[in-house]
């Protein structure tokens, strides 16, 4: 991979590499933009075969977090971090060298939680560094952001039902949830409370038994989960899942998921929207944990963060709106909202 190539192409200022032979960390942090604020991204813990593999989730990673945070109106770049370790290599020392190198960009880039990381692994990094998001609820902070980026995925996709159906009801409607990690378990139980019939599936056979020890739902395998007869597929999971062979074994009428990157190529949005089946697009649905750690940055309150989460529908509205009228994809739209804010603070910034 080309790496100057890659980032001039999508429009990234950085790529920071950090070792430290001591204890193994091997991380890499990608601030896709500064444009709007300080760029913000948690820190995902994930095993990658090679330097590549890592760069370039991370790339991709950053650049939906600038388009996220533009689209939602918050003051916030983009930015991302990558540890390329397995679980058991997760020591308290290693934490702390990774907050270490975050804390060398001197408040461009603030982290936070994401895939394999927990609460108190950010309790470890704040220790060195104050660039670090993510306090739990009882010390003043916004907690866990899984459980608003599911609330804010639940809002997306009643304004997905109006759009296909004319009604925002989940009675009577199947969704199929893939993977049931933080954010998925959190949303299968805002949907169980709507009455919503429930498909589930996720690699980790005890999380499923978890789900439906408690519920109601039919269980499928990871394979089959995403061919399910069903309203709504959720992609709650890693990314990647929506390319050219899984699309044309859609049985659904929307897409509406947490997981980031759900599109293994943009022109999967071409390929949903010519079989019928609404896209929300992943970085507008799945924003409310950007959400709720920006109102901690500002000084947390719950409640201003939720209306704020819920305003995930009129983001939305908007997006399906623009693809209308100028006959484009939700995608498409969407991208084009983004980009527009962000040129117009680039504009502001250019000297006269």
């Amino acid at each position: 991979m080309d790496l100057f190539k890659v980032m001039a192409k999508e429009g990234h200022e950085q790529l920071v590499v950090s070792t430290d032979p001591e204890t193994g960390l091997r991380a890499i942090i990608a601030i896709h933009s500064t444009l709007l604020g300080p760029s913000l991204g948690g820190c995902r813990f994930w095993f990658y075969k090679t330097f590549d593999e890592a760069a370039a989730d991370a790339l991709r990673l950053s650049r939906a977090m600038t388009y996220k945070a533009a689209i939602c109106g918050l003051n916030l770049g983009g930015g991302k971090a990558v540890i390329s370790a397995r679980p058991e290599e997760k020591t308290p020392a290693l934490l702390r060298a990774f907050g270490r190198a975050v804390d060398s960009l001197a408040g461009l880039y603030f982290t936070a939680e994401d895939v394999g990381m927990t609460l108190s692994d950010l309790d470890v990094i704040r220790e060195v560094t104050r660039y670090a998001t993510g306090i739990p609820e009882d010390r003043g902070g916004s907690g866990d952001p899984s459980v608003m980026t599911a609330r804010g995925v639940l809002h997306g996709m009643r304004r997905c039902l109006i759009e296909v159906f004319g009604s925002d009801s989940f009675r009577g409607r199947t969704v199929a949830v893939q993977g049931l990690g933080k954010v998925g378990r959190h949303l299968v139980e805002l949907l169980h409370r709507e009455e919503a019939d429930l498909i589930v599936s996720d690699l980790d056979a005890s999380r499923v038994r978890d789900v439906t020890s408690k519920m109601e739902a039919k269980v499928l395998p990871p394979s089959r989960i995403p061919a399910a007869a069903c309203d709504i597929f959720a992609p709650c999971a890693m990314g990647g899942v929506l390319n050219s062979v899984v699309i044309p074994k859609l049985r659904c009428r929307i897409v509406a998921g947490s997981a980031n990157n759900q599109l293994a190529m943009a022109e999967g949005a071409r390929r949903l929207q010519k079989r019928g089946i609404l896209y929300a697009p992943d970085y507008v649905i799945n924003a409310g944990g950007l959400i709720n750690i920006a109102c901690e940055m500002e000084g947390y309150r719950k409640d201003r963060a939720e209306e704020r989460v819920a305003g995930i529908t009129e983001n939305l509205a908007r997006v399906f709106a623009r693809a209308k009228e100028e006959k484009i994809t939700p995608l498409e739209a969407a991208d084009r909202l983004a980009e527009e804010r962000l040129a117009k603070a680039r504009a502001d910034r250019s000297p006269v």
